[in-house]
């Protein structure tokens, strides 16, 4: 039998008991839009992959008990040393199974990557409105897969038991005590007793090995399921509609560029781990509650939390009350204040629709400079974010900058609360300014480098009008208007609210360029060339109520 007739046969018995042809016809025919920004998603659907390929051979040989050992390994220093067999397995891994060491770095840097790409994902479908209506809960798993991948990477941070990783369960605990009346409890059933005690390894390499990843592949496949029904979102641009989606088919384009992308990550992933070390637990030793480390640093993505906890000062906010201790200044940093990050994230989707009373599915991305407050406020969080992060080194910038560590902790204090509010303010501006320059060159078209004097003496430099193709991405936006309260009537809570929240959104606008805004400037300049904005002939562009 052929090996063509063998597949014909396959295909058959499939597609007569499981409709498998008509599945695989109307997947391969999905079409989706092309653009670089798109990748950003592909690349956590490919890290994830490299991670459960990595994980895997890394759990052949890691041992995951907190029994105390001598090593003998091959690495001198700590030759005779008590250790862990869970550090001298990761040991193990490093210096004695071929391969192993840059399979755990390839682990380690797909992880951070998995994370940032989630983050860079994210925030492109935050500025570019991907999240509105049918893609809401789209947007919620994405926010849950972004939680879950700091609790994969936390838990698999820990497993090596080493002095780095050791500190950091350190801190966790200290947190997990914070919280007021249970925060003993908890800690006591997690730990298993007195902290370190013997349980919490194994606890966490049931969680990184099956709980999280388990987890993580319902959310990635419940997130890649709605992505195939609400259809693809696309960019704006010339015969590009909620309606249609322009672009090229599953198969055989995107197969084949996503089988050549996903090799190109893992590409780039190994060779930055086959020279670029990191975690270099040998350097640290085995985990022992009485010395730390010096400049030690979490893994960037949680070093946010470390970065609270420094900037909180540890003077008042440290209470007795009936006969329990409220630590407040670990308590609100490290819980709270993460707590509400997490909840802004889940529930901006659904504040926005609220805000703007829009019903409507939308398809079309927004180009961020039209949605200035929306851009603002993910810039105004990224920068509260990147502030945290640099609070958490603080320490390290003392150190090599020869500079006060009190100092720095209250640049950063002031920072972290007046940096959201500039950076908002900037950005707005900057945004708004990029729609007057996109509505000056959808009047008046773009400079030629040509001057004219006119009859009367007076010179304009003639300005080439674009084309309709071009126009049309700087003109189709819509623009939301502020709410406005009748006079005299009675207002609920909900509705004053909402006024307000439409006149933060949408008071300062640049008005796009309507059809007959067009038709005046054609008019006027029925050659097709249009003299520059603030020409001596008087002509100049209009703008919305707003200035820039």
């Amino acid at each position: 039998m052929s090996t063509n007739s063998l597949v014909d046969k396959t295909a058959t018995y499939l597609d007569e008991r499981v409709a498998a042809g008509k599945v695989v016809k109307g997947f391969a025919r999905k079409t989706f839009p092309d653009h670089w920004s798109f990748m950003l998603g592909e690349i956590c659907l490919y890290t994830f992959v490299i991670l459960v390929i990595s994980g895997t051979f890394l759990t052949l040989w890691y041992v995951p008990s907190m029994t105390l050992v001598t090593y003998e390994g091959p690495y001198a220093p700590l030759v005779g040393s008590t250790i862990s067999d869970a550090y001298n397995s990761t040991l193990a891994i490093s210096f004695e199974i071929r391969g192993g060491l840059l399979m755990r770095q390839i682990h380690h840097w797909s992880a951070l990557l998995f994370v940032a790409a989630i983050l860079a994902h994210m925030a492109r479908v935050f500025v570019t409105g991907a999240f509105r209506k049918p893609r809401e809960f789209n947007w919620v798993l994405g926010a849950t897969l972004a939680v879950l991948g700091l609790a994969a990477g936390f838990t698999g941070y820990s497993l090596p038991d080493d002095l780095l990783s050791g500190n950091g369960l350190r801190i966790i605990q200290g947190v997990i005590l914070s919280i007021p009346v249970v925060g003993t409890y908890i800690q006591f059933f997690l730990f298993g007793g007195q902290f370190p005690g013997e349980s919490i390894i194994p606890r966490l390499f049931i969680s990184h090995v099956m709980i999280v990843p388990a987890l993580l592949i319902a959310v990635i496949g419940a997130h890649l399921a709605l992505v195939i029904v609400h259809k693809h979102t696309q960019y704006p641009g010339p015969g590009r509609k909620n309606t249609n989606v322009i672009g090229y088919p599953l198969y055989p384009v995107y197969v084949a560029k996503a089988g050549g992308f996903f090799f190109i990550v893992f590409g780039v992933v190994t060779l930055i781990s086959a020279f670029v070390t990191i975690n270099p637990i040998w350097n640290y030793g085995a985990y022992d509650p009485s010395p730390i480390s010096a400049g030690t640093q979490p893994d960037w993505y949680i070093g946010f939390v470390d970065g609270a906890l420094r900037l909180t000062p540890g003077a008042g906010l440290e209470w007795s009350l009936f006969g329990y201790t409220l630590a407040m200044n670990v308590f609100l940093p490290a819980l709270v204040i993460p707590g509400l990050m997490v909840t802004f994230l889940f529930a901006y989707p659904f504040l926005e629709a609220w805000v703007t009373g829009d019903k409507r599915e939308h398809h079309l991305l927004d180009r961020p400079r039209n949605a200035p407050a929306r851009t603002s406020i993910g810039v105004a969080a990224l920068t509260f974010y990147v502030v945290l992060h640099f609070a958490a080194g603080a320490d390290v910038i003392a150190t090599h900058f020869e500079l006060s560590f009190n100092d720095i902790i209250w640049a950063l204090r002031i920072l972290v609360i007046i940096g959201p509010a500039i950076a908002f303010f900037v950005t707005k501006r900057t945004c708004l300014a990029l729609q007057r320059r996109d509505r000056d060159l959808a009047l008046h078209g773009v400079e030629s480098g040509r001057v004219v004097r006119t009859e009367d003496g007076e010179y304009f430099e003639v300005h080439n009008e674009l084309n309709p193709y071009e126009r049309w991405t700087l003109v189709q936006h819509e623009v939301y208007t502020p709410v406005e309260l009748a006079e005299g009537s009675k207002k609920s809570l909900g509705q004053r609210a909402r006024a307000w929240a439409t006149r933060f959104y949408f008071e300062d606008r640049i008005e796009p360029v309507t059809p007959a805004e067009l038709e005046e400037q054609h008019a006027v300049h029925g050659d097709g060339d249009t003299p520059a904005v603030g020409a001596s002939s008087g002509s100049r562009a209009g703008v919305g109520s707003g200035q820039a």
